[in-house]
């Protein structure tokens, strides 16, 4: 049995030193064997030394994806590269795209990728939604409307195939999975201060090509279990989609990074 203690959307860059050291003291207070992170763990300046100081500190396996913020002021292809690099020198840390499938016990597997916010649902293109990542994103600054939607596009859709591709993997020696992922992949799971999100932060904040993936592998395992745990939204909420996937999408507040939960598997 594994003990796993799920964190997300902790934004380091917004607390001192010492207050990073004692979030890491309480991670370890739960005892866990290992650590899941869903991504905004800082910014594109700071991100691998925020997992350095956390490996150091916690030394234990660190599963983690990225989120938006993590490429805030860097482009997306260096800033997979240079964690990449990383992980590949780490003893603990692993970013669980290029990883596959993990073995948590011998009931339950984990598999994990970024996501992305792909400009699907809700009101989609005709959303005049501006967020912080279109403007300090590289990949993402510049762009006109329709560009800039073929691109969130295109990030959603490199997620949707990998599950597509990984998922069914896992599912065919494992029972149950654990999915980690940044953005939230259905508009049911999509939660804002108790609510779901409005017609116009959809496109943003769901990932509408990861949900669909999902919802095609596991209509066609129904003797297999998804739990899916995301962030992005700031606000917790729980979604049961299907009788064998459900999503528990976690809570933040910037300045107060904080353990969602504790899972034994």
């Amino acid at each position: 049995m594994a003990r796993l203690a799920w964190l997300t959307d902790i934004h380091l860059n917004f607390i001192s030193p010492a207050r990073r050291q004692g979030f890491h003291q309480s991670v370890r207070a739960v005892r866990p064997d290992a650590v899941l992170i869903g991504g905004d763990i800082g910014e594109a300046d700071s991100v691998e030394g925020y997992l350095w100081e956390m490996e150091a500190s916690l030394a234990m396996p660190i599963f983690f994806v990225l989120g938006n913020h993590d490429f805030y002021a860097g482009s997306i292809a260096s800033i997979r590269a240079r964690i990449l690099n990383q992980t590949a020198r780490s003893r603990y840390l692993r970013w669980l795209p290029p990883t596959g499938v993990v073995k948590l016990s011998e009931t339950t597997a984990l598999v994990g990728h970024d996501g992305w916010g792909d400009g699907r649902l809700g009101e989609g293109p005709l959303s005049d939604v501006l967020l912080s990542d279109f403007f300090v994103i590289e990949d993402l600054r510049g762009l006109d409307k329709l560009e800039l939607f073929h691109r969130l596009n295109v990030l959603g859709d490199e997620a949707g195939q990998y599950f597509r591709r990984v998922l069914p993997e896992a599912l065919d020696s494992y029972a149950n999975v654990i999915l980690l992922t940044h953005v939230p992949p259905f508009q049911e799971s999509c939660w804002h201060e108790g609510r779901i999100s409005s017609p116009d932060f959809l496109p943003h904040f769901t990932c509408q090509a990861v949900g669909e993936a999902l919802l095609e592998v596991m209509d066609g395992r129904p003797d297999r279990h998804l739990t899916v745990l995301c962030g992005h939204t700031h606000s917790p909420g729980f979604a049961q989609i299907r009788d064998n996937l459900v999503v528990r999408t976690g809570g933040a507040e910037y300045g107060a990074p904080v353990i969602q939960d504790i899972f034994e598997v």
